[in-house]
């Protein structure tokens, strides 16, 4: 269920991190190497990136796949930027939203993925809909599971929380309402990056000494310094380093890097 990586790092096309490794997420969308649910990933595609100087990211969405958008190939060559979240979508169920349905989400400075899917979609989502306001409802970007699961992240975000917290207080209440969900969640707001390994596969590279950090559903190259994430973990990072900790007791004996923990 869809593959997806987030980028800190300095300045660079965006192909360099989404084309031109010979695991990419172009490759990722139609030979996965890490995916443990669903086949391929054609159900649309999109980038977000931050562009010098502006705080609010761009993004590129469509509904097909990515290998077929020949404008996006050039957008790759030429785009340069500090900070990317990426995404390719194998869709939960069948749907009339096209792009909109596509990750990134975004609101404000904020980009957001789902990796997953939220178990017993849509009926699960009715107790649940009584956390977000009216208003959060109506403005649903799209009728699909990621979407909910991005205005219940947003909210919190709104509120005050910081990226980490608010996946963590996300993915605890959508798995309590919904067991057996698969909620692999990624949020960047241009300086740092948080996600979730809950479900389905999550590594991370740090430590390259280009002050280059990237998280992502799976390695895009066979660099030996890529680890990955133990399920029901959430990561957060910045440019210097990555942290690890728990998101529920099984994960008590997931390892603590001995890095910097970012301000999230």
């Amino acid at each position: 269920m869809c593959r997806h990586i987030a980028v800190l790092g300095p300045t660079a096309p965006l192909g360099e991190s989404l084309v031109e490794p010979p695991y990419s997420l172009l490759r990722q969308s139609w030979a996965p190497r890490h995916m443990r649910h669903g086949t391929v990933n054609a159900d649309g595609f999109g980038v977000g990136w931050y562009a010098p100087g502006d705080p609010l990211p761009a993004r590129y969405r469509r509904a097909g796949p990515i290998w077929g958008d020949e404008s996006f190939a050039d957008l790759a060559r030429v785009v340069r930027t500090r900070a990317l979240l990426a995404a390719v979508r194998d869709a939960t169920l069948a749907g009339a939203d096209a792009e909109a349905a596509a990750a990134p989400f975004a609101a404000g400075r904020w980009l957001f993925s789902h990796n997953g899917a939220l178990a017993g979609w849509p009926g699960s989502a009715a107790p649940l809909a009584a956390l977000l306001p009216p208003g959060a409802l109506l403005r649903l970007a799209a009728r699909c599971d990621s979407a909910f699961v991005w205005a219940l992240v947003e909210q919190r975000l709104l509120r005050g929380e910081t990226l980490g917290r608010a996946l963590a207080g996300a993915v605890t209440t959508l798995a309590q309402a919904a067991p057996g969900s698969r909620l692999n969640l990624l949020l960047t707001n241009g300086a740092a990056v948080a996600a979730t390994a809950w479900g389905d596969s999550l590594w991370y590279l740090a430590g390259t000494g280009r002050g280059r950090t990237v998280v992502a559903s799976e390695p895009y190259d066979d660099d030996s310094r890529w680890a990955e994430v133990p399920d029901r973990t959430l990561l957060r990072a910045d440019r210097t380093g990555v942290t690890l900790s728990p998101l529920a007791p099984q994960s008590s004996r997931s390892p603590r890097l001995p890095l910097k923990e970012p301000v999230l």
